[in-house]
């Protein structure tokens, strides 16, 4: 099954969100948009951004959310996963473990 992929600004890709709710979409938006404007000033040749968000372990009223965040800088992809209950703690982490990956890189 494909997931649909929004794109964002050309540099980033967001998969597997199309079942967000309007509030929530712009809260993660301004979060990856911050995270994506960090990246292109650290990166030798930031390309590009993708999260990919699915919901594991679903359950009624509770649900835990698998976040991947992927950069490539200059054709090198750096990547990180959480899983966490709250979909923004999960994609804030997921950003800044690939944020310390590059600035130890």
């Amino acid at each position: 099954m494909q997931e649909e992929t929004q794109e964002l600004g050309g540099s980033i890709e967001l998969t597997g969100f199309k079942d967000m709710d309007g509030a929530t979409m712009v809260v993660l938006k301004k979060i990856v948009g911050t995270y994506a404007r960090k990246f292109s000033e650290l990166c030798r040749n930031f390309e590009k951004l993708s999260v990919t968000m699915k919901k594991v372990h679903e359950r009624e009223k509770s649900e835990k959310y698998e976040v991947h965040a992927k950069v490539l800088d200059n054709g090198k992809p750096i990547v990180s996963a959480v899983t966490d209950f709250n979909l923004f703690f999960a994609i804030d982490s997921a950003l800044k473990k690939v944020e310390k990956e590059i600035h130890s890189s």
